[in-house]
């Protein structure tokens, strides 16, 4: 028999042979000695407290006078950080784990025995968070832990940009000045689409209006989606920006030139490293009027840079570094689970894709540290 008080387990062992519930032994452990001392999510933990410490100021200002108590935006920002290590798919099945799985009360400073907190929390929180741009704050400060330890690059970076599915189907997909539909029969009515044009100009999704409907190449089908684009230094392939944008044949270039133009300002020449799809004369007049030298992937015919650029050692060397831009957004897609979107809009699909990509970066800082520290 198992009982709870406060934080810690009071476990009531029977002894063996002897079934007399009045000679048992009464013992009592708390939630440190339950979580290895070498579990990797306690190196975790640490940093993801310090740039929450940071953070203080602005979860002062979001902390109303009076009301009744609710869960700090602290602990909904680090439950978001446990659902992208542990690929937990949506809110309602992780306050539902919340209930049972000890660790991740320890990682939320909860007591064993307190309760996990309703799912409609987050919803009810979510316009909160996003007018104070914790995303994109918490980001930056991760960001810049990294380069406090001088994991980052300041010289050397890759750009490139990928495909995340919205939450939305074909279905939803209708004329914008079209009547109003019936609603189909059954619930999941077939649609038949022969012959139909249908554009972005024309169409909408009704579920997410904010939705494009995109093709990678046209080898592929098209589908209802966001673009996700990336900004990686080179010295530790580390996120130092992260965008999500609208799906067209133009964002990913025209985003790329916006990170960069966010990064500081330096006299020192800069690269930045992108495959075939950047090699285009609009964008690399872009970088190199930001100071960058565009050492991209020349395509085989009509490529925006020539010898001047290819004959040096460092576009090698970029070429072959950039392809590490990969495993963040595999890590994004299939650990993180984002390669369906599980949320409708734009605003509230790039707070995820921030968060995600400061988690990232907080699992990749731990094991630099852990490196240093064997080193």
């Amino acid at each position: 028999m198992v009982l709870a008080f406060g934080g810690a387990i009071e476990k009531t062992v029977v002894m063996r042979g002897n079934p007399d519930p009045q000679l048992a032994m009464l013992t009592t452990l708390s939630t440190e000695e339950l979580i290895p001392a070498d579990h990797p999510i306690r190196k975790i933990r640490v940093v993801v407290d310090a740039v929450l410490a940071e953070l203080d100021p602005i979860f002062e200002t979001m902390y109303a006078s009076s009301g009744r108590r609710s869960v700090p935006p602290e602990a909904l920002l680090k439950s978001t950080v446990l659902m992208a290590m542990y690929s937990i798919r949506s809110e309602r099945a992780f306050c539902e784990r919340l209930n049972y799985d000890l660790l991740f009360k320890w990682f939320l400073d909860m007591r064993i025995d307190e309760p996990a907190f309703d799912a409609t929390t987050f919803t009810k929180n979510r316009k909160r968070l996003l007018d104070a741009e914790v995303a994109d704050e918490f980001f930056e400060a991760v960001v810049r832990l990294a380069k406090l330890r001088k994991y980052v690059s300041s010289e050397h970076f890759s750009v490139d940009g990928t495909l995340l599915k919205a939450w939305a189907s074909h279905k939803s997909f209708k004329p914008k000045d079209g009547p109003p539909s019936d609603p189909p029969a059954g619930r999941n009515a077939e649609v038949q689409w022969h012959g139909e044009k249908r554009t972005n100009d024309t169409h909408a999704s009704t579920t997410d209006p904010d939705a494009r409907l995109y093709r990678k190449s046209h080898n592929t089908a098209a589908t209802l989606c966001y673009s996700g684009h990336l900004l990686m230094e080179h010295r530790n392939a580390l996120i130092v920006d992260a965008e999500l944008t609208f799906a067209d044949g133009y964002a990913e270039r025209a985003t790329a030139i916006e990170m960069l133009a966010r990064l500081p300002k330096t006299k020192r020449r800069r690269t930045v490293a992108g495959d075939k799809a950047y090699d285009t004369k609009g964008f690399v007049a872009g970088v190199r009027a930001l100071g960058f030298t565009p050492h991209v992937a020349p395509n085989t015919k009509h490529s925006a840079i020539d010898g001047r650029t290819t004959r040096h050692a460092g576009h090698v060397t970029s070429q072959r570094i950039r392809k590490r831009i990969e495993e963040p957004f595999g890590w994004t897609k299939t650990i993180a689970g984002g390669r369906q979107l599980r949320y409708r809009g734009r605003e509230r699909n790039r707070a995820w894709f921030k968060i995600t990509a400061a988690v990232y970066n907080l699992i990749r800082i731990t094991a630099l540290d852990t490196q240093q520290a064997l080193a």
